[in-house]
């Protein structure tokens, strides 16, 4: 999907995501409550000899040696007794769809942020609910053989990963296991035919971009995510999941910035300083691409600092100013300025080649990208004859890959400024038979069968809400042979399955696919039939 399904760094996931959250910005989901600290504790109190694997905070040290801390809950008979600070035992029967454990405390719900499958763990309540209870770790009773100590020195603290302290076999089995769970949860289904996750021989390093707020300190360029729950920006530095070029050019414009005194947003009530860092690396063509994002039009020392740039980092294709002086959780503006080199950088898929400005969408992990695309293809069966409807089709990436096995491709999608990018790729890579529009799905394609257009495939990629119910009702009028379902949400993608099961279709198979290691987001490819 697109490039927010990543927490810690906009994992937004419509396609309109592309064109900018903020790092960090939190989802609704995680919006419903505080986020346990244990991780930050654990951070911050690393030094500490006497605490668990997992949970080395101040609170688990003083509960371990007796010094104060919670209350035990023995006297509780029952779960909405509960209260904050009350200590429980939960045997950690999942992970939820945030990375966090999940067990039950008599018959309800706790939610447990850094517990593990199969592990029981003490944990203190922090917020009692009446359908589910928030707590936070102290110590792990008895230990998963997947935990391992994550090697990022802010896990826990930056947001952007929320699965590191499990092994990478063990995060691909819990990511099929959260996938399988909404099945049963929000279709009734208990019988899915799951293909094997597909997952990556290198699980870190696979990150081509980085989206970066800024702040100072001292004399010194901050460049970082939000902190969860707050407006700290956490510096990451070598982050493991991003490129090392990535970093390595992060690193040098920073220091540029450091060195000609560049205004930052904000900094000393200044407001047209810069707001953002965001750098992009060409996995095949090997360009990079830097834009800073500025409240105003111009900076101070503009072309000492294009000069810098370019002699920090030679291999830059192009700088770029976007404008965005709005107070708005999108990190670019709609204006961007070429400040030296070219426009779009270029980079390809397969066969397939891109040409992509500073705003454009691109997937953020090429390598699983082509193995998701590659299970569309599957999905889809196409034999050169049919017509396919590519809905959420953003700039039109999965479109293009079909478009060489199937007769006509006709791609919808509601940013006019993605859609111009589609066609500009289609022109590119000579897919004449593939088509782009602007608008909605459920109005454009019952006007097209009005119009005489069968489609045999219609694939859809939505963002994390799901597919619009009038979207849903479209598809169960059309009855294309075959629907492929392409979701960044195993729970709404599992709502939806269940409106085509009974509208109709048959499940065939899921296949997960990890796109995004050490974080708690999984894709999924649903191939879904009309009953004959």
């Amino acid at each position: 999907m697109s490039e927010q399904r990543r927490s810690g760094q906009g994992t937004n996931n419509s396609k309109s995501a592309a064109y900018g959250k903020k790092p960090g910005e939190r989802t609704a989901a995680n919006k419903a409550g505080a986020k346990p600290t244990f991780q930050r504790d654990r951070m911050k109190n690393s030094n500490s000899s006497s605490a668990s694997p997992h949970a080395k905070g101040r609170r688990a040290d003083q509960y371990k040696q007796g010094v104060r801390g919670p209350k035990p809950s023995s006297g509780r008979e029952h779960a909405d007794e509960l209260q904050a600070g009350d200590v429980i035992v939960v045997t950690i029967k999942r992970l939820g769809i945030n990375g966090e454990g999940v067990g039950y405390y008599r018959r309800k719900a706790v939610f447990i942020d850094g517990a593990i499958t199969n592990e029981v763990v003490k944990a203190e309540v922090r917020e009692v609910q009446p359908k589910f209870i928030k707590a936070q770790l102290l110590e792990v009773e008895k230990r998963s053989p997947h935990r391992i100590e994550p090697p990022c020195p802010v896990f826990g603290i930056c947001g952007g990963c929320q699965i590191q302290h499990i092994s990478y076999e063990g995060q691909l089995q819990a990511k099929t296991d959260i996938v399988r769970e909404a099945f049963s949860r929000y279709a009734g289904l208990d019988d899915v035919k799951f293909k094997p996750i597909l997952g990556m021989e290198h699980p870190w390093d696979y990150r081509n971009k980085a989206q970066l707020q800024l702040k100072r300190k001292g004399h010194e360029v901050i460049a970082g995510l939000y902190e969860a729950d707050s407006h700290t920006i956490v510096d990451i530095s070598g982050c493991p999941i991003q490129h090392p070029k990535v970093n390595e050019s992060v690193e040098k414009v920073k220091s540029v910035l450091e060195e000609l005194r560049i205004p930052l947003y904000k900094e000393n009530g200044n407001k047209d300083g810069v707001r953002t860092i965001v750098v992009r690396h060409g996995f095949q063509s090997g360009e990079l691409q830097v834009t800073l994002v500025t409240a105003g039009s111009k900076l101070p020392r503009q072309d000492d600092l294009v000069r810098m740039l370019r002699l920090t980092i030679p291999e830059v294709s192009g700088i770029s100013l976007n404008i965005n002086p709005k107070k708005t959780s999108l990190i670019f503006g709609d204006r961007t300025i070429s400040l030296w080199g070219a426009e779009s950088m270029q980079e390809s898929l397969s066969d397939l080649q891109f040409s992509l400005s500073p705003r454009a969408f691109f997937q953020l992990n090429p390598q699983q990208t082509v193995k998701l695309y590659e299970s569309v293809r599957a999905a889809a069966g196409l034999t050169g004859k049919e017509t396919v409807i590519d809905a959420y089709c953003g700039t039109g990436t999965i479109g293009l890959w079909l478009a060489p096995y199937a007769k006509e491709v006709r791609g919808i999608e509601t940013i006019p400024e993605a859609v111009e990018d589609a066609k500009a790729n289609a022109q590119r890579n000579g897919r004449t038979n593939a088509s782009f529009h602007v608008g909605q799905a459920e109005e454009l394609l019952p006007r097209w069968v009005k119009e005489g257009m069968k489609p045999d495939v219609i694939i859809a990629d939505p963002p994390r809400t799901g597919l619009d119910p009038r979207f849903l009702e479209t598809v169960l009028r059309t009855k294309p042979k075959r629907f492929v379902y392409v979701s960044c949400n195993p729970s709404t993608l599992a709502k939806d399955c269940k409106v085509l099961l009974d509208g109709g279709y048959e499940l065939e198979w899921a296949q997960p696919v990890d796109m995004f290691p050490q974080t708690s987001h999984v894709e999924a490819v649903l191939l879904m039939k009309l009953k004959s």
